[in-house]
């Protein structure tokens, strides 16, 4: 038996990307393709939904308690929603925002390539979006217009904050505050 101290043995040292976050985002991605190829892209959407509304809960819970509110007020709605996707390596940037609708851009999936053919998993961002702006305003549409997964060169989410004629004519998923 070769002795590990002698660096011959000392796998430790090998160049291998992989950390907790590599892991966690692999495992993720893995379950995602898993559930898209057993159960069809619906079926996975909707577990994935689940998935997404729990974090919302959660992350929801996180700002309001940071900022020391019962409730997030429409102002600060778009920063936030900017701010943590950006805490988890995405690129997200305001294109739009008025009274009744958010418009964002996004140019990095914090899943980084490991999106690339699974848009089941953009349904954490539209169930953590929902979830968020419906609890506070008790409403909310998110319609992810473009997105990476799908090959698009970025994402484009619509946020929409109340019933508009507009908005009943999008494919977003609809959110309501409970």
């Amino acid at each position: 038996m070769t002795n590990s101290r002698s660096g011959k043995d000392d796998v430790s040292i090998l160049d291998i990307q992989l950390d907790r976050e590599d892991f966690s985002i692999e495992l993720i991605a893995s379950l995602s393709e898993t559930l898209q190829d057993v159960l069809g892209m619906d079926e996975a959407s909707g577990i994935i939904s689940v998935v997404g509304q729990k974090i919302g809960d959660h992350i929801n819970h996180k700002y309001l308690s940071a900022l020391r509110l019962k409730t997030l007020p429409k102002q600060l709605l778009a920063q936030i929603l900017i701010d943590l996707k950006n805490r988890i390596q995405g690129k997200f940037y305001l294109i739009y925002e008025d009274n009744d609708k958010i418009i964002l851009g996004n140019d990095a999936c914090p899943f980084a390539e490991k999106i690339n053919g699974k848009p089941s998993l953009c349904m954490i961002t539209s169930n953590v979006f929902g979830r968020i702006c419906a609890d506070n305003l008790g409403y909310a549409k998110v319609d992810i217009e473009k997105n990476l997964a799908q090959g698009d060169s970025s994402c484009r989410v619509v946020i929409y904050l109340s019933q508009t004629e507009e908005g009943s004519d999008s494919i977003g998923n609809e959110y309501f505050g409970g």
